[in-house]
């Protein structure tokens, strides 16, 4: 049995660590006994065969591409209609979108299903009764009895999440700032 390979001969387990072996500092990476063994060989991918005849795509991939969600430009030229990831997986990821409407006399919001399109709550100024009960329809009492009103309705129906995607040059302050403050502070959760 002397004639064994050093690779494959089992050492003996002693009680103590071997002092070529034994950790140099407290961290737990210097605990780990250094291997002796050689690491495997690399696996080489190699580019498929480029495919022959007229109007075929050249690519310049490797067989494993499956990381790759982004398109080229020369992908979204010839399929321009074609919706990116995101915007496939955005309305299941994030399934609840809170729209907000201020005209020069109310304010509406309601809170919708993006994918059924089905409204889940709905407060507007121009309600019955607030409009007999609110002073003004539209300054920043009224946008906070609005962000309070659909918190509440959103949580009846079992919404306790929401997004909420501004428009383009649109920024979220103001009388928008205060409906969607108000809704945080009751509980939703935006996203």
């Amino acid at each position: 049995m002397a004639s064994l390979h050093p690779a494959t001969a089992a050492p003996p387990l002693p009680h103590s660590l071997a002092p070529s072996l034994r950790a140099s500092s407290l961290s737990w990476s210097a605990s780990i006994a250094v291997s002796r063994i050689p690491p495997p060989p690399r696996l080489a991918l190699h580019s498929p065969a480029p495919p022959h005849g007229p109007g075929s795509r050249q690519q310049n991939s490797l067989v494993v591409c499956a990381a790759w969600t982004r398109r080229s430009r020369g992908e979204a030229a010839e399929r321009p209609n074609r919706k990116s990831w995101k915007q496939r997986t955005d309305m299941y990821m994030r399934p609840f979108q809170l729209n907000v409407f201020f005209s020069k006399r109310f304010v509406h919001a309601k809170v919708m299903h993006r994918s059924t399109s089905k409204v889940i709550a709905v407060a507007t100024t121009n309600a019955k009764d607030l409009r007999l009960t609110l002073p003004s329809l539209v300054d920043e009492n009224a946008c906070r009895t609005i962000g309070r009103l659909i918190a509440e309705r959103a949580m009846d129906a079992d919404v306790f999440a929401m997004a909420y995607e501004p428009k383009k040059n649109e920024r979220i302050e103001g009388k928008l700032g205060i409906v969607i403050d108000t809704i945080k502070e009751h509980g939703i959760i935006f996203v």
